[in-house]
């Protein structure tokens, strides 16, 4: 049977094909028609990847985020996966592109690679090396991982790493007596200046005042002493020149 024939049997309004719409539809936790239709209408990002609309008038499926014209109600028939939209005759959409739906394998694919990037970040990937060595280490472009990031992150790499220096360097100050130039090059900032700067910016207080306001005596806890072993493996050599004073 052609993908057209099975569109026309889909739209001819028989019991048979009612029930299999009604089975298409309760595979989608249980919304009916109109409701699916209205996440369509709104382009709710929320159901993603849960469903999919097939338009009889054309032949084509979508995601519900498709930017294209929304379809009259009547025109839609809605499935739980890609593959019962194919196999019942609809070819995918050319702009929403449903094979990069959540959930599918180009999708799922993704996620490996921002989850991959986040680990190298967690490691001190952009403490010293550049976006682009980076991007070289995951086999993708700069412009394309910024673009993951937003998608599945919210934020930028450079956010990430940045959070991330300022949530080490925190913890050292507070539960540390290291130098405050020590936590700083160990925390992965390539200069004092940028670490006074991003630790007073989210914490609201500079280093030397976020000191003087800890606890007189710090207990010592598993989570201390590995902050401590952090801080002294990535403690740089001292070099030569001129050195940035610590406010």
């Amino acid at each position: 049977m052609s993908g057209a024939e099975r569109r026309r049997e889909s739209t001819s309004g028989n019991g048979e094909n009612d029930r299999a719409g009604r089975r298409s539809v309760d595979l989608v936790a249980t919304l009916d028609a109109t409701k699916l239709y209205g996440a369509v209408r709104a382009r709710d990002p929320r159901f993603d990847g849960r469903f999919f609309t097939g338009v009889t008038t054309t032949g084509v499926f979508c995601r519900p985020v498709c930017p294209a014209r929304t379809p009259k109600p009547d025109h839609c028939t809605f499935f739980r996966t890609a593959a019962d939209a194919v196999a019942a005759g609809f070819r995918p959409c050319l702009r929403c592109r449903p094979a990069s739906a959540p959930g599918s394998p180009a999708w799922l694919g993704t996620r490996s690679t921002v989850a991959r990037a986040m680990r190298l970040i967690a490691g001190g990937a952009l403490d010293h090396e550049r976006l682009s060595d980076l991007c070289e280490r995951l086999g993708v472009g700069e412009r394309h991982l910024r673009r993951l990031f937003a998608i599945h992150v919210g934020v930028t790499p450079a956010a990430l790493a940045q959070a991330r220096r300022v949530l080490v360097a925190k913890r050292a100050i507070e539960e540390t007596s290291r130098p405050l130039a020590e936590v700083a090059f160990a925390s992965g900032f390539r200069s004092l200046r940028a670490f006074n700067a991003a630790v007073h910016k989210a914490c609201g207080k500079p280093p030397r005042e976020l000191r003087r306001a800890r606890p007189s005596r710090l207990r010592e806890t598993p989570e201390l002493a590995i902050v401590r072993a952090w801080i002294a493996k990535r403690a740089p050599q001292r070099e030569e020149g001129p050195r940035e004073l610590v406010h």
